[in-house]
């Protein structure tokens, strides 16, 4: 995403246009965003295109209105500022429990485009699969600080099959025994009561793992 789209959602964010249609110029956006009457309009129109934000008109008025795609990068930026400012100052410990997901992740993990960057990045070879944890709805606030802990990013790629989005990583300890990692994609296909565990080994096989056991997982203050 464009700098400059970030920043108009943040002014729109200011009129109040996470909750409503609020009525915006596109000379007031331009002063906005340090740049010209031409440049917001076009700007404005790369972020309908997105999805970011809708539009419409009332009379001579423009209407705008933030999305839910726009509120999630909109998240995004405050998580990674919250992260800036506000460092965590000690370990986060996640507790879920196992479950059989959607048998993805072996594939995912074969591909040279992930695999190349986990060894690169993280400093192992990954199991072909992933580890499913559900996280009860006491302990959920956990994942979502998760959030505000280092990570390290995993970048999309394409091959001549389809595109591949990008992810973020988060060093971690299972059990207090096997070093890991937390997988969460840019664009999860799981809500965020769930996290995916990769590994050097079968973590199901090394814990002697069924659905429905409780797994506990480290998290660093420190990469």
């Amino acid at each position: 995403m464009k700098p400059s789209h970030l920043l108009i959602l943040y002014k729109l964010s200011e009129q109040g246009a996470t909750t409503k249609e609020v009525v915006s110029s596109t000379s007031d956006l331009a002063k906005g965003i340090g740049g010209s009457q031409q440049t917001a309009s076009r700007r404005l129109i790369e972020m309908e295109k997105l999805g970011l934000i809708e539009r419409s008109r009332d009379g001579r008025d423009q209407k705008v209105r933030i999305t839910g795609e726009g509120l999630r990068e909109l998240s995004d930026m405050y998580l990674n500022l919250k992260r800036v400012f506000e460092a965590p100052k000690k370990d986060l410990i996640i507790t879920g429990a196992v479950f059989t997901g959607l048998s993805e992740g072996s594939y995912y993990m074969s591909l040279d485009g992930y695999r190349k960057q986990f060894i690169s990045k993280l400093g192992f070879d990954p199991f072909p699969g992933t580890l499913n944890l559900r996280i009860s709805k006491e302990n959920l606030n956990d994942r979502k600080i998760l959030d505000t802990y280092p990570f390290v990013y995993i970048e999309g790629f394409a091959n001549e099959k389809r595109t591949y989005g990008p992810a973020k990583c988060f060093r971690a300890v299972v059990n207090d025994k096997v070093k890991s990692a937390i997988v969460l994609p840019i664009r999860a296909h799981y809500g965020e009561d769930v996290v995916e565990l990769i590994a050097p080994v079968s973590l199901r096989k090394q814990f002697k793992l069924v659905d429905g056991d409780k797994v506990h997982v480290r998290v660093p203050v420190s990469p």
